[in-house]
């Protein structure tokens, strides 16, 4: 069962549990994009996005999470996609 992270109407982030991991998903508009691609994100995160085809929505990535470690970096996607213009 996906859960959808929604702020009002818009939503963040996807995200669906797995046996021993939680999947997330994640659609980023070109400008958000190239925040992306120019932040600290990893390289391997980076490497996803920049291999994704861009639909009319944006680029899309979907990875595993296994590990708390990896909450800062989600957290620094969400604060990409929503960031101002």
């Amino acid at each position: 069962m996906t859960t959808l992270l929604q702020h009002k109407k818009r939503t963040l982030l996807y995200i669906t549990p797995d046996k021993e991991k939680v999947w997330i998903a994640i659609v980023l508009g070109e400008r958000a994009y190239g925040l992306a691609m120019a932040s600290s994100l990893p390289v391997a995160i980076k490497k996803m996005f920049s291999e994704a085809k861009p639909y009319a929505e944006g680029r899309g990535i979907r990875f595993p999470v296994s590990s708390l470690g990896d909450i800062p970096m989600i957290t620094k996607l969400v604060e990409i996609k929503t960031t101002p213009k």
